[in-house]
């Protein structure tokens, strides 16, 4: 090759049984031993990663060796996680056995799609009984991705077969590099860590496999979950320096800004703002057919996705169990932070027994909570596994556990790019509803949430009315109240408006109700109702007190000042202010007279209004103050005039 920009980085990683021969065959590959810890060399296993490179043809490729004992399994998965490839390791001398066959079931749960299988220890059986192992084989991985995978006869120790084994590695290589397995280049930088120590003199060091992007040395990054800021001192890939780590390879990052006691296995280096830690995960969610028992909704599970193994709780969406065999939608609800993208693949393990029952593909990485999901809510769910791009998006923001989503979110939500033309195509399409909040910032919501939220306002003016059924509407402060929790009141407002529009409810300022809703009266307070207007009436402009009414009526006492509302609401009186009411046609009767009176005097005092009005200054007063409040008169000196003259 001219240069390394020519070559291709890849990630393969091995599985298989203990004592198969994974590390062997590795070292007679490359020529490095991955067992590098003390325990590892005396006991003659692999305990924890092993890592090695390989190159084939145009290949550079990073090799991950992972554990193969039952304890290990959690090893092993962090190990799985940015594999492009992998080498099933299966023992001549031993066939299938039992962590073959979980190996396998994570793999297929991690969405591999390319491997080989390599026969190991070939030189200590017969070819007879190879030929036995080999049709094991192909019945054991038969509805598998390696179901038409070369399985190649090895011997560590004698060499047989490696050649064989590297050629069929390259063509592998060539699958992968054909897919857009390898076409993560311009994605945002992520690594998964699966490693994490000192180096004196340089302080914090991690590893692990490059999933999407690139790194330079000098480049920010941050460390999630935790959010934490780090600057990228160096780095070191294919055991040399190297001054960017990309796609695809197996890199060591050492790290300013982070002590080793605040970074494990688990957190993940990522581009600023690319990941976001959450809880709640919506799944795809799979069981194996070799379990034994469905999984009941709520279950305790042990959550492996990235190099992560998190502690969390499975709600199922839409039905009470699984069967083994088959899927469903569930969401996740975690014991700590997890950081997560669309369509990432994941494993579940049973607290206890620790044993993998399946798995499946996240869906959406920080969602709204579904306690009782609706047909809507696992239709959107549905649309998150779409070819559609466009039903992705516009389902994403459906499920999204905040208001203010922007299209930048939907790389990591719907695996879309956030492409500003499909949010305005959404946006005009009315599948998506824009509010402004401000002059310069603006939320969107989904039409059907939208539309919730505007079932939910109808609910609770319902139960307004219910609980008032003498009021005609209800001050819009207290249908506000109901909705606290929305974190940007103009929503409420925008859904009022639509709800106005659907002629479903009538709305100002100050009040909100339910089209075509009246009081329902009893036959007791429709008397009262008349007796109290009748009263009102022949008071001319000396009504009395509301208290002097209550105090006069001898039944339904409790439903005068509601009553009394309900009258003024309706247009029959007139609250001059919480003390007194005047009917209606009173109220008329004087402005006619005082607008006549101004009109020809140029103004009227209060001794004159009095007259004129036939009542007495404790009634004048208020009158005059609503005039004035309401835009009729106004005050110059001691006389009122006609607010409109100038």
């Amino acid at each position: 090759m001219d240069s390394d920009s020519e070559l291709t980085d890849l990630i393969l990683g091995t599985a298989g049984h203990i004592d198969h021969g994974k590390t062997s065959l590795i070292g007679a590959l490359t020529g490095t031993n991955t067992d590098r810890l003390p325990e590892e060399k005396k006991r003659g296993i692999t305990i924890e990663l092993g890592y090695a490179f390989l190159s084939i043809d145009r290949f550079r490729i990073g090799v991950v060796d992972v554990p193969g004992h039952e304890k290990f399994v959690r090893q092993m998965l962090a190990g799985a996680t940015g594999m492009d490839m992998v080498m099933l390791v299966i023992a001549g001398d031993d066939s299938v056995k039992q962590q073959t066959l979980e190996h396998l079931d994570i793999l297929r749960m991690l969405d591999l799609k390319f491997g080989i299988i390599a026969l190991t220890k070939c030189d200590l059986v017969d070819e007879d009984w190879l030929d036995l192992v080999e049709d094991e084989i192909r019945q054991t991985v038969g509805d598998t991705f390696l179901k038409d995978a070369p399985i190649i006869r090895t011997s560590s120790k004698s060499g047989m077969g490696i050649e064989e084994l590297r050629a069929a590695l390259a063509a592998g290589a060539e699958k992968v590099a054909a897919s857009n397995i390898a076409n993560r280049q311009s994605a945002p930088f992520r690594m998964a860590i699966d490693r994490a120590f000192t180096i004196e003199g340089h302080g914090t060091v991690v590893t692990g496999s490059v999933s999407s992007g690139t790194l330079n040395v000098g480049d920010s990054v941050e460390v999630q979950p935790g959010r934490m800021e780090v600057r990228v001192r160096g780095i070191q890939n294919h055991d040399s320096s190297s001054e960017q780590a990309s796609r695809g390879q197996r890199a060591a990052i050492n790290l300013a800004g982070v002590k080793l006691d605040d970074i494990d296995r688990g957190h993940e280096l990522a581009a600023e703002g690319h990941l976001v830690p959450s809880r709640r995960l919506t799944v795809k969610l799979s069981l194996l057919s070799s379990i034994k028992r469905p999984l009941r909704d709520r279950a305790r599970v042990r959550f492996h996705v990235g190099t992560a193994e998190l502690m969390g709780n499975v709600r199922l969406l839409g039905c009470e169990q699984v069967e083994p065999g088959e899927s469903c939608y569930a969401q996740i609800w975690l014991s700590q932070d997890a950081v997560t993208v669309w369509n990432q693949p994941y494993v579940i393990r049973l607290q206890s027994p620790v044993i993998t029952i399946g798995g499946g593909k996240i869906l959406h990485p920080e969602a709204l909570a579904l306690k009782k999901p609706t047909e809507t809510d696992l239709r959107h769910v549905a649309n998150l596994t779409s070819d559609d791009p466009q039903a992705r998006a516009a389902s994403a923001v459906y499920l999204a556990d905040d208001p203010g989503f922007k299209p930048s979110k939907w790389p990591r939500t719907a695996g879309v790019a956030a492409d500003i033309s499909m949010w305005n195509a959404l946006i005009e399409s009315g599948e998506l509803i824009e509010t402004s909040i401000s002059q310069t910032r603006s939320v969107c919501m989904h039409r059907d949430r939208f539309e919730d939220l505007g079932g939910l306002v109808v609910k609770v003016l319902q139960r307004l009315h219910e609980a008032n059924p003498l009021r005609f509407n209800h001050p819009r402060n207290l249908v506000e109240n109901e909705f606290a929790w929305l974190e940007q009141k103009e929503l409420l407002d925008a859904v009022i408006e639509h709800l106005k529009k659907q002629k479903k409810v009538i709305a100002n300022v100050n009040s909100v109700q339910l089209d075509g809703f009246g009081p329902k009266l009893s036959k007791g307070q429709k008397a009262l109702l008349e007796e109290l207007l009748q009263k009102l009436h022949a008071a001319q402009m000396k009504p009395p007190t509301v208290k002097e009414l209550q105090d006069g009526a001898t039944k339904n006492k409790d439903s005068v000042g509601e009553l009394l509302a309900m009258a003024t609401e309706n247009g029959d009186l007139v609250a001059v202010n919480s003390e007194y009411y005047f009917h209606a046609q009173r109220i008329e009767e004087a402005r006619a007279k005082l607008g006549e009176a101004i009109k020809s005097s140029g103004g009227l005092s209060m001794s004159d209004i009095r007259q004129l009005l036939d009542t007495t200054r404790k009634w004048c007063v208020p009158v005059c103050e609503y005039l004035d409040e309401t835009g009729f008169t106004r005050r110059e000196g001691d006389l009122r005039v006609l607010a409109e003259t100038k």
